[in-house]
């Protein structure tokens, strides 16, 4: 039975308030073939004390590796994690961001022994509140069948209940500021065909950080990869229609 190994990637900056519960839901998994990564951009706070007190506990893990050092941003400090994982997959979890349950990395590993080895794994994500209570499934849903075409609607899978094996996984593109996962998805997806449904709620994301504060910016850029990949005029008579959709919508809320 195959034991693929989860290089888990977590990216920080003076998340000591938020970083805890992110540990804990890596720490506590059953499926223990895992390299966990902190990378963190020489946070002022307790952040690398609090990583580094839980690093002691995690000796069943197969790696557990901390890295404090100054970055220039959010993607170059994914790339520094991606150089430096070692495991068959690489999977990004934020700081805030909680696995699912305590067997989801148990299930992942199942799916990987019953279909090969795919190259990328997906699958559900759930919105959590700043008391870190689940209050929404995510807007967008993860279609049946992805392929890298897929995007063109938008980013259906989100980053944290993306899965990529790493010998594909390519470095993010630092030009973009705010949507290079957007960009890096569908370069994961460009090199395989082998993308696989988990059928699954994989994590717990922390509904707030970078994109959300700069929600403008990053949709602009994802304006901008949908352009290079999908071309212009489709991707404005799409930009079209979601807005009829969304003004439709919004219509029909205030005369409920």
């Amino acid at each position: 039975m195959l034991q693929p190994v989860f290089s888990v990637i977590t990216v920080t900056y003076n998340a000591e308030k938020v970083l805890e519960k992110t540990l804990l839901s890596v720490l506590n998994q059953s499926y223990k073939h895992i390299e966990y990564l902190i990378v963190d951009g020489a946070s002022s706070d307790k952040t690398t004390a609090m990583a580094t007190r839980y690093k002691t506990l995690a000796t069943d893990l197969d790696g557990f590796e901390i890295v404090s050092e100054p970055d220039n941003g959010l993607y170059d400090a994914m790339n520094k994690g991606l150089k430096k994982a070692t495991g068959d997959y690489v999977w990004f979890l934020n700081a805030g961001d909680m696995l699912k349950t305590t067997d989801t990395v148990e299930n992942i590993a199942s799916v990987c022994n019953q279909m090969k080895m795919p190259d990328i794994i997906y699958g559900e994500t759930d919105l959590l509140d700043s008391e870190s209570n689940v209050f929404a499934e995510r807007r967008l849903k993860a279609p049946g069948r992805l392929t890298w075409k897929s995007f063109c609607m938008g980013m259906l899978v989100s980053h944290q209940a993306f899965i990529a094996k790493r010998k594909i996984a390519p470095e993010y593109d630092l030009k973009y500021r705010f949507s290079a996962d957007f960009d890096w998805c569908i370069r994961c997806m460009k090199k395989t065909d082998s993308i696989v449904n988990s059928g699954m709620r994989l994590v717990n994301y922390q509904y707030e950080g970078t994109t959300t504060a700069n929600r403008k910016a990053s949709l602009k850029e994802r304006y901008e990869i949908m352009c290079k990949y999908y071309g212009i005029v489709p991707t404005q008579i799409r930009h079209l229609w979601f807005a009829i959709r969304f003004y439709r919508a919004k219509l029909f809320k205030n005369n409920s």
